[in-house]
């Protein structure tokens, strides 16, 4: 007769079971400590306020420092610094500006960040938000970056203004710079070789909005000619019957000798100037004006805000944190409106 099984006797595993069980435990609540040890070392957000201040002038505002600060960013904001930033100049001498022009690299807000990381500025005009790499960079340096929106600027698609093209669509922009399309008969007009031009890399703000907004992740054609900045492209778009530039609304709407198109995700194109067109033999008495209102609600659909940014735990932090309330006050919402940019959205200032 067989002999019975007999119960197997487990008690020689019981105490590496409990052994194994702890240690995976531990390593569970080391493993969640690591994790909240990182979450807390990413860098925090960033504070991003859209609204004007409470000041009407810039004689008004508070705290402006007296001395004389270093700033520096996009080439973007060059209308600013000739109508804004002067009129500061002669309204509140106590606050000298003085704009940096890097000496081996194309000015832009990219070098302009690291040079405030490096301490070698006070503040920073951009024309894009903050990366998440600058942001760590300047938490290495001990530093916390704050960015503030003071207005918002529009890309404009601009062509000869003898094209007889009424607009774009997205898709269309993106497939001339893709090289998809390479003749206006494509998208409805002459039997004309599109050239195709852009700022050149060192212009990274443009760049990367057009890339974001309209491109999508594509790659530009190596069709492309490039140039080192606005007034250059402009030019020879002027001369170039089939040729196609996109930049800044604020420099391109005003101008007499290119024409900016509508442009929209679909057939229904919205301009990025106020109707009716001036014609270029009407212009400069008058001049197209941005079109405000599809810019402020983003009904035109290429879009996107100016900020100033500096460090806020910075002995220098007044110098930024000044200047982004003269921008905010009613003078210099109205000043940067002047300068081709549209206000953020209005509140009611100090009488």
């Amino acid at each position: 007769m067989p002999t019975p099984n007999r119960p197997q006797n487990y008690q020689h595993l019981v105490l590496p079971g409990i052994i194994t069980c702890g240690l995976l435990w531990a390593f569970s609540l080391l493993g969640f400590g690591l994790w909240q040890q990182l979450q807390q070392t990413q860098p925090s957000p960033v504070s991003t306020e859209e609204r004007p201040s409470e000041y009407s002038t810039f004689r008004q505002v508070d705290n402006v420092p007296s001395g004389r600060f270093k700033y520096g960013g996009s080439p973007d904001w060059s209308p600013i610094r000739l109508v804004v930033d002067s009129t500061i100049q002669s309204e509140r001498r106590e606050y000298q500006l003085s704009y940096i022009q890097p000496k081996e690299t194309q000015a832009n807000t990219t070098t302009a960040i690291a040079l405030l990381i490096q301490g070698k500025l006070d503040f920073v005009q951009s024309d894009r938000a903050l990366k998440s790499s600058e942001l760590t960079q300047a938490q290495q340096q001990g530093l916390t970056l704050k960015q503030t929106s003071v207005a918002t600027d529009g890309i404009a698609i601009a062509v000869h203004p003898s094209l007889p093209i009424q607009g774009l669509t997205l898709q269309q922009i993106a497939d001339i710079y893709t090289g998809s399309i390479t003749n206006w008969t494509q998208v409805g007009g002459p039997n004309l070789e599109i050239k195709p031009f852009a700022l050149s890399f060192e212009s990274e703000g443009m760049l990367d909005l057009f890339l974001k907004q309209v491109m999508q992740g594509k790659s530009f054609s190596q069709q492309l000619d490039y140039f080192p900045n606005m007034t250059t492209a402009l030019r020879k778009l002027a001369d170039s019957p089939g040729g196609i530039f996109f930049g800044s609304a604020a420099e391109i709407v005003p101008q007499c000798t290119v024409k900016p198109l509508p442009v929209g995700p679909t057939s229904r194109r919205i301009a990025p100037y106020q109707s009716p067109y001036i014609e270029p033999s009407d212009c400069p008495n008058p001049r197209n004006q941005i079109n405000t209102q599809a810019i402020l609600n983003q009904e035109y659909p290429l879009t996107h805000p100016l900020y100033v940014i500096y460090a806020s735990n910075r002995d220098n932090t007044q110098a930024g944190e000044a200047y982004t309330q003269l921008l905010l006050s009613s003078q210099g919402q109205d000043l940067l409106s002047k300068a081709g940019f549209v206000k953020i959205a209005p509140s009611s200032p100090i009488q």
